[in-house]
């Protein structure tokens, strides 16, 4: 006799990470002999500095720290993040009750939404943006309205067409910038009528900003807007800015009132961080600026040739976009960036991400990483070249 259970119904609402079949296809080809080179996924193959490494090595090497830890990490942590966004952003946040400590800025977005979301409550979704944003707040029990980016707008919502839709039940609005997948920016400008949009329907933005130091000479926080404390919270990570991706650490910031009910759902989750990552993270938050400048000459170099590429390719984008990744419209000759991104696997054995993963707003797109060294990208030009069949 065979065993079966089903899955919760809830599991309905998701589908399995694009990401993570895609990289189990790219194994198979490599398994059967095709080299392909990944320029899709944003992990950075770059080190954390040589300080945060030792900071790790000599906290692990002490027996007395390998115990559970608290819930809201270590005050040094805590204090590291809150001398972090001072220095950085020109923003004050209280070490005692304004930081949540978090294993990585993902388990943020489940935590905010398994804390502030059920059934009846509505979210607003950026289109394009992270898949994630849409899967918690599914899994959550919320309904998922997606708001709109175009490239015309400069991939900022439209606060004045919100304005005039039913927004009585939306009780969350994800932000992202600057906005993964497109790189685009906002300002403080933009901001505060964000913040004005929030108070007027009694909405709590929630911004995810990882990507602020990449190729990027200004840094904002939306708390840095006077008054965001009241309606946002603020996710931030290491993942990228200190190339610290599997290490999964972030933080929460916002108003210890907003802050409560995710810690509520987190200490339920997990028995605190391994305190030699924190410690470790809280050296490398102390890193001065030279840290970023030399990342982004790195950045900067690679992002020349993926713009090499994108030219090969006949797609467009924009120059000025931050980040760690390219995004770029596709040619008119193809139907969506799916199709792009199967023939450069198919006839190169590069893998390129499409657009329409992020929503449909990216459907006429396509995303390239800048997590590989130069002459990844050189070979990846190579081959394409050498195989262009009127692309």
């Amino acid at each position: 006799m065979s065993f079966s259970i089903s899955p919760a119904s809830r599991l309905k609402s998701v589908e399995e990470y694009y990401f993570s079949t895609k990289l189990k296809q790219i194994a198979a080809l490599r398994a059967a002999g095709i080299p392909v080179i990944n320029l899709g996924i944003g992990s950075p193959d770059l080190a954390p500095s040589q300080e945060t490494i030792e900071a790790l090595t000599s906290s692990a090497a002490n027996p007395a720290n390998h115990a559970y830890q608290g819930y809201q990490g270590i005050p040094a942590l805590r204090e590291a993040f809150a001398a972090f966004y001072a220095k950085h952003y020109a923003v004050t946040v209280d070490p005692t009750n304004e930081i949540l400590p978090l294993i990585g800025s993902k388990e943020g977005i489940m935590h905010i939404a398994m804390a502030y979301l059920e059934a009846g409550d509505v979210t607003l979704i950026p289109n394009p943006g992270y898949p994630t944003y849409q899967a918690a707040c599914s899994l959550a029990g919320a309904t998922v309205h997606a708001y709109e980016l175009t490239e015309a707008n400069g991939w900022l919502p439209d606060l004045d067409a919100l304005d005039k839709q039913d927004l009585s039940k939306v009780k969350i609005m994800w932000v992202n910038y600057p906005h993964m997948p497109t790189g685009a920016k906002a300002d403080l400008a933009f901001f505060t009528k964000l913040r004005d949009f929030a108070i007027r329907h009694s909405i709590l933005l929630v911004n995810d900003n990882p990507y602020s130091f990449i190729l990027n000479e200004n840094p904002i926080s939306l708390l840095a807007v006077p008054g965001m404390k009241d309606v946002a919270i603020e996710l931030n990570s290491l993942s990228k800015s200190h190339n610290m991706a599997g290490w999964r650490i972030g933080a929460a910031f916002g108003r210890a009132e907003l802050l409560a009910p995710v810690l509520k759902f987190k200490s339920n989750m997990d028995s605190g961080m391994f305190l030699p990552l924190q410690e470790a993270a809280a050296k490398a938050l102390s890193a001065d600026s030279t840290w970023f400048a030399r990342q982004n000459e790195i950045y900067k170099s690679r992002q020349k040739k993926v713009f090499e590429l994108m030219d090969l390719l006949s797609c467009v984008y924009d120059p000025a976009q931050t980040g760690m990744f390219v995004w770029a419209r596709i040619p008119a000759n193809f139907e969506s960036g799916y199709a792009l991104s199967d023939k450069i696997l198919d006839e190169n054995a590069v893998f390129i991400t499409p657009g329409g993963i992020f929503g449909s707003q990216g459907n006429g797109y396509v995303r390239i990483s800048l997590c590989a060294k130069e002459e990844v990208f050189q070979t990846a030009i190579d081959r394409i070249k050498n195989h262009n069949n009127g692309i």
